[in-house]
């Protein structure tokens, strides 16, 4: 068993123990984490504790996660639309909604049950029966390009091509406000919000090195039309580097503290270009993802 443990700091105090677990360790369902307080695997400073305490500033809490036993993920026959695919790589448009891999309490409808179909299970074992060819991903309602690998040479080949920042990603969104200059870079390190463990958030002390650049496509009134490009993959990467600056994606609820006129699920941001050198022979390809229809609508509306 994995031992899980952490002290409560200011901020923090208040919250259910249930709901702050399921915030603080990832992969783990809340009613399976109320499963384990209920099994007596989770305690408050050293005693047994209930799902619905309350934490207090400087309590402990201990976890002994339990061993993983990774589920079957069966193959689902989902539509998808492939913008490149050869026998080491399929390139993916993602739509709007579906998440990339299976998690404990959500094991069906995602892009691996998918390409599992597609593929018929030949794909890179690397990342373990849940992420099969799976070597980045893009959030739940972020849309475009997602390569998948078929096996575990072409995988290895693209995740050393993302470590090494040469994997070459472009991204559309729509962000509040109006800005200025033609074009900048963010570059600010990213890690867990301290005050809110379910939210990535600019960390100069824990945080990991994240660069962001971005350029003017088109100005509105209200809001900016803008391409980003990549250096590193952090967790909500753009979403984060966007609002730090004071410009927070049009629609994102999670970091965007403004409302918007328009109904919108989630964020607009679109993976628009993914360039990689191909794990075979070397040669550079890229990919292009048109952009979704409604962000093209939007972006007639905000025209």
């Amino acid at each position: 068993m994995e031992q899980f443990s952490y002290q409560i700091g200011v901020g923090e105090d208040e919250e259910r123990l249930d709901i702050w677990l399921t915030a603080a360790v990832s992969g783990l369902s809340r009613s399976y984490i109320q499963k384990c307080i209920k099994d007596g695997q989770v305690s408050v400073n050293e005693k047994p504790a209930k799902a619905g305490y309350r934490l207090r500033v400087d309590d402990e809490v201990s976890f002994l996660i339990p061993e993983a036993a990774e589920p079957e993920v069966e193959a689902e026959d989902i539509p998808l639309t492939i913008l490149y695919e050869d026998e080491d790589v399929l390139v993916i448009d993602k739509p709007k909604g579906m998440v990339v891999h299976p998690a404990p309490g959500h094991l069906s409808g995602t892009l691996v049950n998918a390409v599992l179909w597609h593929c018929k299970g030949q794909l890179s074992g690397i990342n373990g029966v849940l992420r099969p060819g799976i070597v980045h991903r893009i959030d739940r309602d972020t849309t475009g390009s997602l390569i998948v690998c078929k096996n575990d040479t072409a995988h290895r080949a693209i995740a050393a091509q993302l470590k090494e920042h040469s994997l070459n990603r472009t991204y559309r969104a729509i962000v509040h406000g109006v800005l200025e200059a033609e074009e900048g870079t963010v570059e600010a390190p990213i890690g867990r919000d301290e005050r809110d463990r379910k939210r990535m958030a600019v960390n100069e002390k824990n945080g990991k090195a994240a660069v962001t650049h971005y350029q003017v496509l088109q100005r509105f009134r209200e809001y900016t039309y803008i391409e980003c490009r990549l250096e590193t993959g952090r967790t909500h990467q753009i979403r984060v580097h966007m609002t730090s600056i004071g410009h927070p994606l049009l629609g994102d609820e999670v970091y965007g503290a403004r409302k918007t006129p328009f109904h919108l699920e989630g964020q607009t941001l679109h993976a628009h270009k993914l360039g990689f050198l191909h794990p075979r022979n070397g040669v550079y390809v890229e990919v292009e993802a048109p952009l979704p229809p409604y962000f093209t609508r939007l972006l007639q509306i905000l025209q």
